[in-house]
């Protein structure tokens, strides 16, 4: 069985808190979802090295933007060019090749699943915030089940386009897009 690890993680800065250097915004929380152990994975930054080592064994890395923001994030944490080192299909990108627009993962669940998003990266912030200042682990646990749902979203539109071979876009407009994809499933 193929090891389709999806993946996503959330940052203790905000890109304007590093000045657009995504290398000093820092993981607060990191999850993935492996197809072969049928499981979740929560990570803490003191677990980087295991989240590298999962993304480096799996046949295929899914993520929403995680190319571009996700790995730059992690490459504090790693001397490995993970791009470079890992299969991807980032869905943002692919999106972005097929229609010439960045979509956010919001928009692809809503027209392709008829669900949104549990919270925003502005509220993972601030839960970061609410832990740094009372030392209590309820935000992380926020941040870790927000990260979650994020994963199983991504997941679910993933298996939605390797289905029908299409994803729908929420743009607003009455009758989401349609966007033919060619991902292929396990």
């Amino acid at each position: 069985m193929r090891d389709i690890v999806y993946f996503d993680l959330e940052t203790q800065r905000s890109f304007n808190d590093v000045k657009g250097d995504k290398t000093k915004m820092g993981v607060s929380v990191a999850v993935t979802y492996s197809t072969k152990a049928g499981k979740y994975f929560v990570y803490g930054e003191d677990e980087m090295d295991a989240l590298v080592e999962q993304l480096l064994k799996a046949d295929l890395v899914v993520g929403h933007n995680h190319v571009e923001f996700d790995y730059p994030v992690l490459q504090k944490y790693t001397v490995l060019e993970l791009a470079e080192q890992t299969v991807n299909l980032d869905t943002m990108l692919d999106l972005q090749e097929l229609t010439g627009r960045r979509w956010k993962l919001d928009a692809v669940a809503s027209g392709s699943l008829g669900i949104g998003k549990s919270a925003s990266g502005v509220d993972a912030l601030k839960w970061w915030q609410e832990y740094l200042k009372s030392g209590d682990n309820q935000p992380l646990i926020d941040i870790a089940e927000y990260c979650a749902v994020d994963v199983k979203v991504t997941k679910c539109v993933y298996e939605y386009g390797v289905m029908h071979g299409m994803v729908k876009i929420d743009d607003g407009s009455a009758t989401p897009v349609e966007v033919a994809v060619q991902w292929t499933g396990e």
